[in-house]
């Protein structure tokens, strides 16, 4: 049957055909919905304050514990909404000085760490030799630019391939 149902991403999401620049989002949208559960937590909390002067039957702890729940998630929310100002290029350009060789082929990978989950870029290099001699990991924090870890290798890989000079 020529009819079979599969599926397919929409052509919005499909980064293989896509030509043009993506911007990755912006940790700093974690803000809004930091707002919205603190207004909540107000509103409960008010609520609840209001209701147990009346001896209400639908006011209860409920509330306050509802307060206290969205009120943490509010500063959670609030305190990781970062706002970065290095995009994977940049990172790729300062990892690029920061490994001391030329980089062939890159990959950048946004990361999160700590326990206010700062935005990192991960960023995996191997050096312009084929096959690459040297291969890199570098941490790039996304907030201010500044390089977290480095780390430069022999690439093993190179030491098991296939010497390039000797084939036909």
């Amino acid at each position: 049957m020529t009819d079979d149902i599969r599926d397919q991403l929409p052509d919005d999401l499909n980064a293989v055909d896509n030509v043009a620049a993506y911007d990755f989002p912006d940790n700093s949208r974690r803000r809004i919905p930091g707002i919205l559960y603190g207004v909540i937590a107000i509103l409960c909390l008010v609520t609840w304050q209001l209701g147990t002067s009346n001896d209400s039957v639908l006011v209860n702890r409920g509330l306050l514990f509802a307060a206290a729940v969205l009120g943490a998630m509010a500063i959670i929310s609030f305190t990781s909404g970062w706002r970065m100002t290095i995009d994977e290029s940049d990172a790729l350009v300062r990892a690029t000085r920061k490994v001391g060789f030329p980089v062939g082929h890159a990959s950048a990978q946004q990361v999160w760490r700590g326990l206010r989950s700062r935005p990192t870029w991960r960023i995996f290099c191997y050096s312009v030799e084929e096959p690459p001699r040297q291969r890199g990991l570098v941490l790039v924090d996304a907030v201010n630019g500044d390089i977290v870890e480095c780390l430069v290798e022999a690439n093993p890989d190179a030491e098991t391939a296939p010497d390039s000079s000797t084939q036909d």
